[in-house]
Formats: C-alpha cells, structure tokens, sequence
C-alpha cells in the first residue's frame, strides 16, 4: 500500500523536522505507540543522523512491535525510515518538509504491505483514515509545542 500527503503547517521547516525526526517521543502523542526504544545513533561527516528505532503499538485486540532504521538529513530537511523487522514485507516512509509563504509544506510519503493477509486485510480498509489520524497527531503536537 502506497499512500502521499501534502500538508502546509504554520510553522518552520527545522522545528516540524525535529519533531518528526524525535522518535523518542512518539509515545507522548501518538496513541497507539505505547513505547519507543532507540539505540545505535550516530552521526556522519556531513551531518546526518541515524539511528534505529523499536515501536511497540497497540490498537484495541493487536499488539505488535517493529524496528526500523531512521536516517534524518538537516541539510535537505528529510527523513526517511526502512524497515529492519516485524510483521511487515515492506516499511519505508519519506518525510520532506519545504519553506512555504504558509509555513511549511510537509510531504509524506508510506509505502508497505504486511507479512499476513489478515493485518494487510484490517488496515487496507481503513489505510487513508490511519494516515489522515497520525498527521493529525503531529499536527497537534506541533500546535502545542510552537503555539
């Protein structure tokens, strides 16, 4: 499953970039993230950071848990995520965030499919609406933390 967004936000590139790119935290405001492991962070020459990230998430009756390497580049103002394990085939996402007269434009960009049929089958019908609910988590976050 593939899915894009475009959003413009009323706030700078570099504070929407540290918020997404501070996984530690998800807990905090995404409800179905109920812990965050982090370890393996380094930097190199040029300034990007990586670092590798174990979600354990919960949604009524499922509960999973899956790592995935995250890579933020402050220079180009992206971040992207692969997939190291868990119930997935596939797990990749790209975030971009653009100056914009408005703020910033964010794009995000989830490309996976799971490894079962019966998880594939339960998200697929509501893909946009997961979508739509984590962007939303952020955008609130935001809205709390730069007013």
């Amino acid at each position: 499953m593939r899915h894009h967004v475009t959003k413009i936000l009323p706030y700078a590139p570099d504070q929407l970039f540290a918020l997404v790119g501070d996984v530690s935290r998800y807990p905090e405001f995404v409800p179905w993230i109920t812990a965050m492991r982090t370890w393996n962070a380094r930097t190199d020459e040029t300034g990007v950071t990586s670092l590798d990230a174990e979600a354990k998430v919960g949604f009524s009756f499922l509960r999973e848990s899956f790592s995935t390497r995250v890579r933020r580049d402050p220079a180009a103002r992206q971040i992207d995520v692969g997939l190291i394990s868990g119930p997935f085939d596939k797990l990749r996402n790209r975030w971009r965030f653009h100056e914009n007269p408005g703020g910033t434009r964010i794009e995000f960009d989830i490309d996976f499919a799971f490894r079962t049929r019966l998880l594939e089958g339960l998200l697929e019908r509501n893909f946009e609406h997961a979508v739509d609910r984590l962007m939303a988590c952020f955008e609130d976050r935001a809205k709390a933390l730069y007013g």
